[in-house]
């Protein structure tokens, strides 16, 4: 949480994190999905909520924060099972529900339960590369499903694919952006949203090119 807020407090409109799903369905915020040493690790899946350290918040912790500052929300699903329960949460702030993305890494995954999840904004996260059948077929997929966005690593992204992507009435999400170079290059392209570890380059990177005051 003070990462959260110090994102906040240098000018982030969104924020990003991992979503895992405790034993008693209770989704919370971590980036490996595990707890404890070297000698015993469990998978936070194994672990009841109220057992997990203080450090890993729940989700309806940064749901209040980002409602607090309203910002925007991107939340990487890591276990498919939490779909639902960040779904019911997002039901009850339908203004939040508006603004937060929910990524799966896995298309098969996507394509199973993009039907039952329309009324969220889904986005589909690879890599160029992976888009067997090409980004045209693949941003067409997307479009047929109602997913919202395609997020690729920032190296994927070119002005031709992020046309293509809002030709398709898609959004198109950079992600790994760490450097000023890459970020004025993404913003120049028409990207919709770039991921970066450093909030205070991404953020005047993004004055720089007026896409924010």
């Amino acid at each position: 949480m003070p990462a959260f807020l110090l994102a906040v407090r240098l000018g982030a409109t969104g924020l990003e994190s991992d979503v895992w799903l405790t034993h008693d369905g209770v989704p919370v915020l971590d980036h490996d999905g595990v707890i404890g040493g070297r000698l015993r690790r469990r998978a936070i899946a194994e672990v009841v909520s109220g057992d997990l350290p203080p450090h890993i918040p729940r989700l309806s912790q940064l749901l209040t924060l980002t409602l607090q500052h309203g910002l925007s929300l991107s939340l990487d699903i890591k276990d498919a099972a939490a779909f639902g329960p960040v779904r019911e949460l997002l039901l009850a702030h339908p203004d939040l529900q508006r603004r937060t993305y929910l990524c799966c890494e896995d298309f098969d995954v996507l394509c199973e339960i993009a039907p039952s999840l329309s009324d969220v904004l889904l986005v589909d996260s690879s890599r160029l590369a992976k888009l067997k059948d090409g980004p045209e077929r693949r941003l067409a997929q997307l479009a047929e499903l109602g997913v919202a966005a395609l997020n690729m690593h920032h190296t994927d992204w070119n002005g031709g694919l992020v046309t293509l992507a809002h030709r398709f009435e898609r959004l198109a999400f950079a992600w790994d952006a760490q450097f000023d170079y890459a970020l004025t290059a993404l913003l120049r392209m028409g990207v919709d949203a770039v991921y970066s570890d450093w909030v205070d380059r991404m953020v005047d990177a993004a004055r720089a090119e007026q896409v924010i005051p």
